[in-house]
């Protein structure tokens, strides 16, 4: 896949006191963005539930550059930067733009697949390898030992 860009809106109730963005919005938009790729291409909850595993977060972290205001127009986009070749592991990375040329954020998560039997790391089943190598790559990209 070329580009997986997800265009969001800057809700009233997104601001801080500040009048700018909460910090937490850009987490949100992060997992929204993640979910979205993967329902896009049919990785669902219900299949999840289905195979009795789902994803979970070891790292999360936001790179601030410029603050985003209400009337704004944002983007952001996924990429894969990292991954075990099974994607037990992995990490994507998402840039927040706004008015479309200005870097906002950088956010990057670390992650994992849970057997939710066994409540154990496991390696995904195979629809999570074809999800995962349609999800768009990012510059430096490498697989994980």
């Amino acid at each position: 896949m070329q580009n997986f860009v997800k265009e969001v809106q800057v809700r009233w109730s997104d601001l801080d006191p500040n009048v700018h963005l909460r910090h937490t919005v850009y987490y949100d938009w992060g997992a929204l963005s993640r979910i979205e790729f993967l329902y896009a291409q049919g990785l669902t909850a219900k299949v999840m539930e289905e195979f009795h595993f789902g994803p979970i977060l070891f790292r999360e972290e936001c790179v601030f550059r410029k603050e985003i205001r209400f009337g704004d127009r944002v983007t952001i986009s996924l990429n894969l930067i990292s991954a075990r070749r099974d994607y037990s592991r992995w990490s994507i990375q998402h840039h927040i733009m706004k008015n479309d040329d200005t870097l906002s954020a950088v956010l990057t998560v670390d992650g994992a697949w849970l057997d939710l039997v066994q409540r154990k790391l496991a390696a995904p089943p195979g629809k999570v390898g074809e999800v995962f190598s349609k999800m768009p790559v990012g510059e430096g990209f490498k697989w994980q030992d």
